[in-house]
């Protein structure tokens, strides 16, 4: 059995209602609705959870919402801030409807790292997949956390431009770098979830950059591990946790839950129970597949276990795992972005 784990860093999403209806969300299908919802971290269960954990020093705030949608947003900032704790949102953010006051306060409060998905240099071209959103506004919002970080002499948020490469983007990439850089943004593409959307034309020239010009090529290629064992590994390095208290373990899942509520039943208690605990072994190829573990169905596990390709807990993993997302943007920002995909394989430990 996996032994019990006090975790410094975790996931905690703080809005699950997302504006956009990007094309091959889950959000924006509704598939997340039965398990994770439709809500907002509140401050109070914030601000208990800080209270009662106070080893917590980094907590990723995006995942399957926008986390600025959220009213308790700046508070939350303020007293993470107040307590030393590190806040991110690496997962992405689509920064389309900020009030000004949240956008000082990013700066303000130290917000570390942030990453927002800007899929091209043209409304045109950015609303074909983030419909419902506004170019324009995000490069606005992006200028005003500069000003702010000027005013305020610092240099968080550390921010990273997102392109996700589709046909109709790709001919915007150099562009897009070049805004990237004269906004000091570290500017990364990467590859689009669903094949069958807007596929790439240019294939040669992605497939030598990428390695592939699709995740289902890259894994057909490359293998599972080589780009999504890393969220499995969540379970141990920084779980992840619904708005509302519930355990998801990983970002992946939205279709089942480990049982127990943080805000009430009490973070330690809920990352090591019976059942998450089982998970980790599963994993690990220690346990049989059991069906009331949301890994069960999930197609990472499912690829894993029909390879043999069983996750390795070693001490290159812990060691990678430990350093700060600050210190990882800053790594990554002395390479070239051709070679991010060495970068993070490093940085991430992915095969």
């Amino acid at each position: 059995m996996s032994k019990q784990i006090r975790h410094k860093k975790i996931r905690l999403e703080a809005s699950s209602v997302c504006q956009l209806r990007c094309y091959s969300c889950p959000n924006a299908s509704k598939a997340i609705l039965p398990i994770v919802g439709s809500g907002f971290l509140r401050l109070s269960d914030f601000q208990k959870l800080l209270d009662e954990n106070p080893w917590i020093t980094e907590i990723e705030l995006s995942n399957f919402g926008e986390i600025f949608l959220n009213p308790d947003l700046l508070e939350i900032m303020k007293y993470a801030y107040e307590r030393r704790v590190v806040l991110t949102a690496n997962n992405g953010v689509n920064l389309n409807n900020v009030d000004k006051e949240v956008l000082e306060g990013l700066v303000k409060y130290k917000f570390r790292t942030m990453t927002v998905s800007i899929d091209g240099v043209t409304n045109e071209t950015y609303k074909r997949y983030r419909i419902n959103g506004n170019y324009d506004v995000v490069i606005e919002n992006i200028k005003k956390i500069n000003f702010f970080k000027q005013q305020y002499q610092s240099k968080y948020p550390l921010l990273s431009w997102q392109f996700v490469i589709f046909g109709h983007n790709e001919h915007e990439l150099p562009t897009a770098r070049n805004l990237a850089d004269e906004l000091n943004m570290y500017f990364y593409s990467k590859l689009s979830w669903d094949a069958e959307f807007s596929p790439v034309r240019k294939r040669e020239a992605i497939r030598k950059e990428h390695g592939a010009i699709s995740w289902k090529e890259y894994k057909e290629k490359y293998g599972v591990d080589s780009y999504m064992q890393g969220t499995c590994h969540e379970l141990w390095e920084q779980p992840q946790i619904n708005w509302d208290g519930k355990v998801l373990g990983c970002s992946e899942n939205f279709w089942g839950d480990f049982g127990g509520n943080v805000f009430t039943d009490g973070l330690f208690e809920c990352l090591n129970n019976e059942k998450i605990n089982y998970a980790r072994d599963m994993l690990m190829g220690r346990q049989g597949t059991r069906d009331d573990i949301p890994c069960a169905t999930c197609n990472n596990y499912l690829a894993t276990k029909r390879e043999g390709n069983w996750l390795k807990r070693g001490g290159k993993r812990r060691l990678i795992s430990s350093i700060p997302s600050v210190l990882k943007h800053r790594i990554k920002r002395l390479f070239p972005p051709a070679l991010k995909h060495i970068i993070d394989r490093i940085l991430y430990n992915k095969k």
